[in-house]
């Protein structure tokens, strides 16, 4: 699939967001309800992020250029990591308004138009993010994802705001609607936090998921019963691009022709078991000192061997 295609979604959530705006904000003219005042706001950054995301998967879209020879993939996560912003953000506006109200309380009008107005937003919500998570699972996008989750816990807080006002109109207690709305708060740094957690992990060349570096070594596996041996193995992934690179070390008697037939098979399998895979490898002999010489990151220099002396002392 051409990953330029991904914008629709993007453009879906958009179009949600704007929605439940709407209908979250006139729940809060009709109630003065705090908390849904709180998941108004939840909303608008839903907006900010959906924009992000689409401008972000424009860019990630694009083919690698004589400036970004490994493509624009990476790009993907910049979009979530500012949405994990402004969660943040709106976090504390909501809770500088729930502290305000809990001294000075005000009372809950027109619950009942409101709750409903409030479930149907909730309802869109809820439908965008189900499609939002499905495709973002299916086509490896962590910045749908992101905004897929995003949703889902906006969903999670409408259903505690909705709770919180249902429990106000029946018990009268008007300080439980601030209440429930720093609880919104609270809910929501967690969610940005993982989402701008998850920036930085992709940001700085994290490994690629256990299971995933489960399925390679499954495939190296495989080959190692034939004499064949791997180090250097080295994987990271840059939004849904995965990039895997590694030595392998053949018998010396090996023609280099035959080695590379080898070492095609190898990547060829990998590229089936996993999508969006970059395989680099480096074919090297089994015996030579200097193939140890750069396991790791840094190449050390392969010890020189000893001259020996003749026996005529020359």
């Amino acid at each position: 699939m051409n990953r330029s295609s991904l914008t629709r979604f993007a453009w879906l959530s958009i179009a949600a967001a704007l929605a439940t705006i709407g209908l979250k904000a006139t729940a809060y003219l009709l109630t003065g309800s705090v908390g849904l005042l709180s998941d108004a706001i939840e909303s608008l950054v839903n907006l900010v992020g959906a924009s992000v995301a689409l401008t972000v998967l424009t860019v990630a879209a694009k083919p690698p250029d004589e400036e970004h020879l490994y493509g624009h993939s990476k790009a993907e996560y910049f979009s979530s990591g500012v949405e994990g912003g402004l969660i943040l953000v709106a976090a504390i506006s909501i809770a500088v308004v729930a502290v305000q109200r809990f001294i000075t309380p005000q009372p809950v009008q027109q619950a009942s138009i409101g709750l409903a107005v409030s479930t149907v937003a909730s309802l869109v919500n809820f439908g965008v993010a189900r499609i939002l998570l499905q495709a973002g699972k299916q086509h490896n996008s962590i910045t749908l994802e992101a905004d897929a989750r995003h949703l889902m816990t906006d969903v999670w807080t409408s259903i505690g705001v909705i709770g919180g006002v249902a429990l106000v109109a029946i018990t009268g207690w008007q300080q439980l609607d601030p209440i429930v709305a720093l609880a919104v708060a609270a809910n929501i740094v967690w969610t940005g936090f993982n989402l701008v957690r998850r920036s930085v992990l992709g940001l700085m060349d994290t490994a690629l998921p256990a299971e995933e570096q489960a399925v390679v070594q499954r495939i190296l596996d495989k080959y190692s019963d034939k004499g064949i041996h791997f180090h250097a193995l080295r994987t990271r992934a840059a939004g849904s691009r995965r990039f895997i690179s590694m030595h392998v070390l053949v018998p010396d008697n090996w023609t280099v022709r035959h080695g590379h037939q080898v070492v095609e098979k190898i990547e060829a399998a990998i590229r089936a078991a996993l999508p969006e895979v970059t395989v680099l490898t480096h074919l090297e002999p089994l015996n030579d000192p200097a193939s140890l010489a750069d396991v790791g990151i840094d190449r050390v220099e392969a010890p020189h061997p000893t001259p020996t002396k003749h026996a005529n002392g020359r």
